[in-house]
């Protein structure tokens, strides 16, 4: 994986885990929102940043917000 995209690989995996939260969504369901809308956010910000180097299959990945296919893509080294 090209160590520019760490961060971004970061996200997408804390995206993934905070989806699967249930314990936080049942106890906290506004807190478990505020975090993925964070999550969200943050992921718009670095795909604007890295968006001039991203390969194009990542690039369309990140715009359509397939991040388990961008997650995946990431993962796999392609």
């Amino acid at each position: 994986m090209n160590p520019e995209f760490g961060t971004l690989h970061a996200l997408l995996q804390r995206r993934l885990y905070l989806i699967a939260d249930h314990d936080f969504r049942d106890v906290d369901p506004t807190g478990h929102l505020a975090a993925l809308q964070q999550i969200s956010e943050l992921l718009t910000s670095e795909h604007h940043r890295l968006k001039p180097i991203l390969p194009g299959r990542l690039a369309h990945f990140l715009q359509q917000a397939s991040f388990s296919k961008a997650l995946e893509y990431l993962e796999k080294g392609e």
